[in-house]
């Protein structure tokens, strides 16, 4: 096709990109993520690497990606239809552009996992992932399987742009900012450039109210969507949820807390959920004086650097550990301990119970109120801070399952309040029967009585509210 004076040239003339948006440009690792806050320009420095490496590269074949396809054309496909107009012709029915040397710049969405099979046998050299958050980390390694090329003069690259939170968010979060690598993963492969509302000046000086909107959101939402925080975003369930190491001795506005030995005189309970292919948790806490809990140990039947997956013991196997631990452990020995469990562990319809199983050990179990809305909100009442920031629940610092999990949970968008039950909730499910099994009232609020201006109490006119006329 014949190449006119294209108006891509206009655009990049006029486009100037700040210098984070630079930073992703010049970025060569194999993968590259950017972003972190709102406003900090990821849609367009996604579309302009991806045009500039098509006009670079003859022939190179890219991959764009939204989770869903009215993102997909408000985001990217009406942007470069207006943007590469009478340069790179747009070829619907695949949703591609090809430019005048041949590269591909192809569009595609991913909503559910049928959609995953449309990239199965593709070859790309470079894949994007628009809100990388939103895609499961299956879905993310499966498409990156389709990352190959035979070129020499191009090393293939994944590229993302991403907010906190989502499905992805922890997948996102290990390789990019805790930097938390498996066997096989190269650090050197993985560069994160961290971009905010105040490196896109553009942004700024046309809408400089965009940065008062994001400083009045409450404050967890303002250090996730201003700051970037990784450890708070949108939609997440447990938002009280701290892990402050600055207060761990005062133990103030924190859940976390440095171990101690629990006093004698403490109660000690143990909740449980099975698991099998998923991961089971089994947890012991021990109660004060006050009712406050402390999680004080847990085994959880996770496969190492492998989230949601499950060590595949059977209940012998479980059972057999647990009753190990209380024998020998000094917090549990010889102590009369507490269970509450899933009460879907006494189904017997495949012979014999997984309860029964865990009698035979010496490990009994209570069934646990299965509620999940009234057992979410006892959870919330036990992390709530009173007027000192003391909370009814502390966690030790040596229970990392809970401290991974917990703030990972969001809600099911089709059951307002409710968990969604596809993420790692095991550790949420036996915390809930724990909680429902020592239920508390919430912490009453502290009494505030804002100054509001009362016009019937002005200085300069005064009101008889039950006459139609005004006293001076």
């Amino acid at each position: 096709m014949q190449a006119t004076e294209p108006l891509i040239f206009k655009h990049l003339r006029e486009d100037v990109p700040n210098a984070k948006q630079l930073e992703f440009f010049t970025a060569d690792a194999k993968h590259i993520g950017y972003g972190g806050a709102r406003g900090g320009g990821k849609s367009f420095a996604m579309r302009r690497k991806f045009v500039m490496l098509c006009m670079r590269y003859d022939g190179i074949k890219c991959l764009l990606l939204r989770r869903t396809m009215p993102e997909l054309r408000n985001n990217h496909i009406i942007p470069l239809q207006q943007e590469l107009y009478g340069y790179a012709y747009y070829k619907q029915d695949e949703r591609c552009f090809i430019f005048p040397n041949g590269s591909r710049l192809q569009l595609g969405y991913c909503d559910n996992e049928g959609d995953l099979l449309q990239f199965q046998g593709n070859e790309f050299e470079v894949i994007g992932f628009e809100e990388a958050t939103h895609f499961p980390e299956e879905w993310i390694t499966f498409i990156c399987t389709s990352l190959r090329t035979t070129r020499t003069d191009f090393k293939p690259r994944v590229y993302y742009t991403t907010n906190p939170g989502g499905v992805g968010h922890e997948y996102i979060k290990r390789i990019f900012i805790d930097r938390n690598f498996k066997e096989g993963e190269n650090p050197d492969d993985y560069v994160f450039i961290q971009a905010s509302v105040y490196d896109n000046k553009v942004l700024m000086e046309a809408n400089p109210e965009y940065i008062d909107m994001l400083k009045a959101l409450p404050e967890h939402k303002r250090k996730a969507h201003l700051e970037g925080c990784w450890d708070v975003y949108e939609g997440q369930v447990f938002e009280e949820f701290r892990n402050d190491s600055d207060h761990y001795e005062d133990r103030r506005y924190t859940h976390v807390i440095p171990p101690f030995t629990p006093p004698k005189e403490w109660k000690i309970w143990r909740s449980f959920d099975f698991g099998y292919s998923k991961p089971f948790s089994c947890a012991w806490w021990a109660v004060d004086y006050d009712g406050r809990i402390y999680r004080i140990l847990e085994l959880y039947g996770c496969v190492k650097n492998e989230p949601d997956v499950g060590v595949r013991w059977s209940p012998d196997e479980i059972f057999k550990e647990i009753a190990r631990i209380e024998r020998e452990h000094e917090w549990l020995k010889d102590k009369r301990i507490n269970g509450v469990a899933d009460p879907a562990i006494w189904d017997k319809s495949h012979g014999v119970s997984i309860a029964e199983t865990g009698e035979k050990y010496g490990v009994y179990f209570d069934k646990g109120d299965h509620k999940r809305l009234a057992g979410w909100m006892q959870v919330h009442y036990r992390m709530t801070f009173d007027e000192n920031g003391i909370p009814m629940m502390y966690v030790f610092s040596n229970c990392k399952a809970f401290i991974r999990t917990i703030p990972l949970l969001t809600y099911d968008p089709n059951k307002p309040e409710d968990i969604l039950t596809s993420l790692e909730d095991h550790v949420a499910d036996e915390c809930r029967y724990l909680c429902m099994a020592n239920p508390m009232k919430p912490i009453k609020a502290q009494d505030r009585q804002p100054a509001v201006y009362n016009p019937l109490e002005s200085d300069e006119i005064k009101v008889d509210r039950y006459a139609f006329y005004r006293k001076y």
